[in-house]
């Protein structure tokens, strides 16, 4: 399916977060230039800065009796008080709300010509390199790509007059928050920072080192100042490397070098393209060639939801790293992001990394993994300090360390005790697709058993006291803190689940003590309206009424992977029909705009339903407002640089074409009346399917299916319609069927030469 991905804009620039983006997961470069300078923010996935010393989780198991005593009558904001108070006690650094080391940028390279130009630049970018470039009005370009293979941002500079004026390598143009020393060099062939942080809190980064490696050929440079004068120069070849210390002590420093433009963006290509090439989307015809601007402008068509997957993907397969992305990816030109960047846990992380094994990229998914297990120590002292018990108890926000120590009377973080059990249903679902029997038994039953290991303990008589459902307060109640949270008791059942499969896959006993456990867990409840209630429990005398003028939607998690299967029963099911469409009542309106990521979730759960036109819904509403003109996504509409639903969107998009549980494909199981026609090429189910191809018009689809083993697997169609398909890692099982059943439902099915 041959269709380019190069998009351009024209939309000015006014600060780093207008920037196109371009990433090899450990680097990032933002690209932000104007007619008066050119302007790059280099960036590293490890540059988070020493703002504050990571205290240990409050030792609260202390009070907790008096804590569930509280919530059991009904008190929740006292609860919160309570916990805020005790902590406060314990170490005077809880007085205030303690926030994570944010990522933050490296330095900004920039050019500032002699004689500057006037007029609009035009900006391109394409997802399928990883190119960025732009073109100034007086006819000055760039190109910019990071590389993965050579650990480099790598820049062309040209201009038919000659390049003239002054290269600099320095911070970011704000104060820096904490003590810091920095020494910078300049030769004819290179510009180099060393940044410390002297009065760093114990174990936290030293400092780094950026080197640019500089090229010039034609006319004349000399060092002024520290920095690089450029007198017609002709063509300039850039080369930038950062290397961070570990908490141990300075790294060697890096040393960049200057090869071939075209030769080292090959390279590049070969590797970044391979990710991007896996999985391909057209949706409706051709999108027009028109700045992303206007783009927008034209409303959630079939061809921008094609073009948003694209650059949804494109912006997260450039942030995963050895670490996953954060809120901003690999990205930052501040040294104050929003909510300090970092992994926030309760939502984002998860919506970031939600596409990645549909969209055939799993091993993207493993820095996942890398950063929990890496945090280990902290997420057993939590689940010990916070509620004597054992396990793994994950926090709402991280970065350095994995130390739950963010709370507060209103935000009661520390209430939230799912985090593990969500992350463990990624490591379900990394075998899931992938079959990988190694990875199981390694990796993914010990996290699953230290996840419900901590539940084992925590659950009482009554449920989960205390519980949170991020980061929504019960109409009648007077805090977050609550008891029974709906999202609480959905992810504890389906780790459970998980890991009684687990269990009988690798041949090993106990599966009955996590069956126990899963028996031990309060049901669901439906809310006076009929809806899914958000809390399936009562605290006391407060009922814990539904709010549903609220970003999260942590209620429907039951729905967003392999949906519970209690809600195969009408009831249930017509239940969460009503959950979604009350809360997407909300998002309607214009004040609803913060938070794209609650979409996400609206989206998964309306998928999974089988509602196309509402999942369809909450498509076209993360497409009309949480964009910028250079296809990066922001958190609010128009506000705020943030890559969640760049992996969010494309996850909602592929669970509309394909649904996936262990023993079921269900193909186009959301498929909208707005999308008459399409094809899209590499996506991945559980069970280890691959649907290699997958195309519609006119009312008729046709869809090739193999698996990575050999299997049978049910295979539903629209309408209802169910066959058993064998398919294998060979040859291709074909099927032909109606894409909107009701004019009528016939399948059929061979095998493909």
């Amino acid at each position: 399916m041959a269709r380019t991905r190069r998009f351009h804009t024209f939309h000015p620039v006014a600060d780093w977060e207008d920037a196109l983006v371009t990433g090899s997961g450990t680097l990032g470069a933002l690209v932000h230039s104007t007619a008066e300078r050119i302007s790059l923010t280099l960036c590293h996935e490890r540059l988070f800065l020493p703002a504050a010393e990571p205290l240990p989780a409050p030792r609260t198991a202390r009070i907790l009796t008096e804590l569930r005593s509280l919530l059991r009558s009904g008190r929740s904001r006292d609860a919160a008080v309570r916990i805020a108070e005790f902590a406060a006690a314990e170490h005077p650094g809880y007085a205030d709300t303690r926030w994570i080391d944010p990522l933050v940028g490296a330095a900004v390279l920039s050019l500032e010509p002699d004689e500057p130009g006037t007029g609009p630049v035009l900006r391109t970018c394409d997802p399928g390199s990883g190119l960025v470039g732009e073109h100034l009005p007086d006819g000055t370009a760039h190109r910019v790509f990071a590389s993965r293979p050579d650990d480099a941002v790598v820049a062309e500079l040209r201009s038919p007059r000659g390049l003239s004026g002054r290269l600099r390598l320095g911070l970011l143009p704000e104060p820096v928050p904490v003590p810091v020393r920095v020494r910078a060099r300049a030769d004819r062939d290179r510009l180099s920072l060393r940044v410390d942080f002297p009065a760093r809190p114990a174990g936290s980064l030293p400092g780094y080192t950026v080197d640019c490696a500089v090229s010039a050929r034609g006319g004349a440079v000399r060092c002024e100042d520290g920095e690089l004068v450029l007198s017609d120069v002709a063509l300039l070849r850039l080369a930038v490397r950062i290397g961070t210390d570990r908490p141990g002590g300075p790294a060697a420093a890096p040393r960049a070098r200057v090869t071939g433009f075209d030769g080292a963006l090959r390279r590049h290509r070969r590797v970044h393209g391979e990710l991007m090439d896996r999985f391909r989307l057209r949706l409706g015809g051709p999108a027009p060639d028109a700045p992303g601007e206007e783009l927008l402008a034209g409303g959630p068509t079939p061809e921008l939801v094609s073009r948003l997957v694209d650059a949804g993907r494109y912006v997260t397969v450039s942030a995963c790293g050895e670490l996953p992305p954060t809120l901003q990816g690999v990205w930052s030109g501040t040294y104050d992001p929003p909510w300090r960047s970092g992994y926030t846990f309760d939502g984002n992380l998860f919506s970031a990394v939600a596409a990645l094994h549909t969209t055939g990229t799993p091993e993207l998914m493993v820095p996942v993994f890398d950063l929990l297990e890496g945090m280990a120590g902290d997420l057993r002292e939590n689940a010990r300090r916070l509620y004597g018990c054992r396990g793994l108890l994950l926090p709402a926000h991280a970065s350095t360390s994995g130390r739950h120590h963010h709370f507060g009377p209103e935000w009661c973080l520390t209430c939230w005790t799912a985090g593990a059990a969500w992350a463990a249903r990624l490591y379900w679902d990394h075998y899931s697709h992938t079959r990988d029997r190694d990875f199981l038994r390694r990796r993914a039953w010990p996290f699953l058993r230290e996840a419900a290991l901590f539940h084992e303990d925590f659950v009482t008589e009554e449920g989960f006291v205390p519980s949170y459902s991020p980061e929504n307060t019960p109409a009648d109640g007077d805090g977050q803190a609550a008891v029974n949270a709906t999202m609480d008791v959905a992810a504890v059942r389906d780790l459970c689940r998980n890991l009684v499969r687990t269990h009988r896959i690798l041949g090993e006993p106990g599966a009955r003590r996590w069956a126990a456990l899963a028996a031990r867990l309060p049901g669901y409840r439906i809310a006076p309206g009929g809806e899914l209630a958000e809390w399936a429990g009562p605290a006391g005398p407060v009922a814990q009424e539904e709010r549903h003028a609220h970003r999260h939607a942590s209620h429907l998690y039951p729905l967003w992977y392999e949906p519970d299967p209690v809600f195969a029963a009408p009831r249930w099911r017509a239940a969460a029909v009503r959950a979604v469409r009350a809360r997407l009542a909300w998002w309607r309106g214009q004040e609803a705009d913060e938070m794209a990521f609650g979409l996400v979730q609206l989206g998964l759960a309306a998928a999974r339903l089988g509602l196309a036109e509402e999942a369809h819904e909450t498509v076209s509403l993360l497409a009309a407002r949480y964009w910028r003109p250079t296809l990066v996504p922001t958190h609010n509409r128009g506000a705020l640089f943030n890559t969640d639903i760049g992996g969010g969107f494309p996850a909602v998009v592929a669970a509309m074409l394909l649904g996936s549980t262990e023993g079921r494909t269900d193909l186009l199981p959301a498929l909208p009346r707005a999308w008459p026609e399409g094809r899209v090429e590499g996506l991945r189910g559980r069970g280890g399917v691959v649907v290699d191809r997958l195309e519609w018009s006119g009312g008729q689809a046709e869809a090739e299916l193999r698996s990575v083993e050999p299997r049978t697997v049910l295979v539903g169609l629209p309408g209802g319609t169910r066959c058993r398909v064998a398919v294998n890692p060979g040859k291709a099982a074909v099927l032909r069927f109606r894409a909107f059943p009701e004019r009528s439902c016939r399948s059929a099915s061979k095998n493909s030469d």
